[in-house]
């Protein structure tokens, strides 16, 4: 039960329904009738033997608890799930059941069946993100903000060029989850050592029943070579980096202290037990939580990706979980990445105030070119350093405490020095990179 109060709250509800054990026997189900059909069809079983077994082999029919009990014995869920599937069909049907399969063909078969449909549906919640962060990055274009480097304030840039950073790791991880959601579910097929013992045509055969199942189909079977396995999960949490980066700068943005924005009501209502005036960012923490348990099972699944021979003893067996449960907080964290995104509010006087704690130190480069076309250079960075400190120490406007100067009022006129300070003016390729994003994502 403590998976309830523990596990679930980070993952996604529908995942975690549509992943339950009844679903894995399903899947497992599929397997069996779908290798039935094939081997019926190459003439391994007489005509009418999978329609049989289709009609017997049932979810429903399985005692998922004495599943669950004996697959400790075995080692594995599919000894006892083809012992029970044996005992529900009739005599005759028994020896044409299962027929050059392994328990590993099940199971990993299994597992690309029920992470399959998961896999579209995070695919579905990062296009509707980057779909909501694009017209975010859009409208704030040029709204100015202070960027931050080892914590600290910089240089100012755009909130919109912020956003098209979050937006460019997004994109290139869909890439990645893209490409192994169509090319790289593949079925497994070989038998107790992957060389189809007793089926000569077993490569045909695993062909046959990968596009029976909509698997793709490996070159040979991958009993002990794992790298199906980690391009998955590899896909998995490179999605996972990129939704902790947004949630991230966003919880840092959401501190009282910095105030530019604040996670939508659809992301929790974020208070606190004992503290009633937080608003709590539990949309990122949500996020952030389910990224780091990612990132343990990418260590797990390569720790676990060497495996000796032609079948593993514990590397295997330590996959299952991991993986099922990489998926099911990919697609929590990308549930709740899409209205925090979308629905993100963003306050741009905050970002205005912080950008003027500095009092005008982070905007000495132009404030001496400016200078410089007036007086040396030594004297232009002289009165920039001035005008700096007196802005900081009385909290006045930095074009204000430069005009206070006599010498710098004299020799240009105000709305050229307010022009040549103010931090929208110094914001690099910001725009640029708006636009740039903009038309790679339309592109992608």
């Amino acid at each position: 039960m403590y998976d309830l109060f523990l596990r679930h709250p980070f993952m996604s509800p529908a995942g975690i329904a549509a992943c339950d054990a009844q679903a894995f026997i399903e899947a497992m189900c599929r397997f069996e009738i779908a290798l039935a059909r094939v081997e019926e069809a190459a003439g391994h079983l007489p005509a009418g033997t999978a329609e049989a077994i289709a009609g017997t082999i049932r979810a429903e029919a399985f005692d998922a608890e004495m599943l669950a009990r004996e697959a400790a014995d075995g080692g594995n869920v599919a000894i006892p799930f083809v012992k029970q599937a044996k005992a529900l069909l009739p005599g005759e049907l028994k020896p044409y059941f299962h027929k050059g399969a392994t328990s590993q063909d099940v199971i990993d078969s299994a597992l690309m069946l029920m992470i399959k449909p998961r896999l579209e549906c995070c695919l579905g919640y990062i296009e509707a993100t980057i779909d909501g962060g694009s017209a975010l990055m859009r409208h704030h274009r040029d709204t100015p903000m202070i960027g931050r480097t080892l914590t600290q304030q910089a240089l100012p840039i755009t909130f919109g060029a912020k956003v098209g950073q979050w937006l460019t790791g997004l994109a290139a991880a869909e890439k990645r989850l893209k490409q192994v959601a169509a090319e790289g579910l593949f079925v497994q097929f070989g038998g107790p050592v992957a060389a189809h013992h007793g089926l000569d045509d077993g490569l045909e055969l695993m062909t046959a029943l990968a596009a029976a199942l909509g698997l793709n189909c490996p070159l040979l079977p991958w009993h002990t070579d794992r790298q199906p396995m980690l391009s998955i999960v590899d896909a998995v949490g490179a999605v996972a980096v990129a939704a902790e980066k947004m949630a991230t700068d966003i919880a840092w943005m959401a501190q009282t202290e910095v105030g530019e924005a604040r996670e939508p009501a659809a992301t929790g209502a974020g208070g606190s037990s004992s503290m009633p005036h937080k608003a709590n960012p539990v949309g990122s923490a949500r996020i952030r939580a389910a990224a780091r348990q990612i990132h343990a099972a990418v260590g797990t699944m390569h720790s676990a990706g060497a495996q000796a021979h032609e079948r593993a003893f514990g590397e295997w067996h330590a996959e299952w979980a991991p993986m099922v449960d990489a998926v099911l907080l990919l697609e929590g964290a990308l549930e709740t990445l899409v209205p925090l995104v979308g629905e993100l509010q963003v306050d741009t006087e905050a970002m205005r105030t912080n950008l003027a704690l500095s009092g005008g130190a982070n905007l000495s480069a132009p404030t001496v070119a400016l200078l410089r076309k007036a007086m040396p250079l030594d004297r232009a960075r002289t009165l920039a350093a001035q005008a700096a400190e007196t802005a900081l120490r009385e909290r006045c406007d930095y074009a204000d405490a430069l005009l206070a100067i006599p010498e710098i009022a004299a020799a240009f006129e105000a709305e050229r020095v307010r022009a040549a300070v103010d931090p929208a003016a110094y914001v690099g390729t910001s725009a640029a990179q708006v636009s740039r994003v903009e038309a790679a994502l339309r592109n992608r």
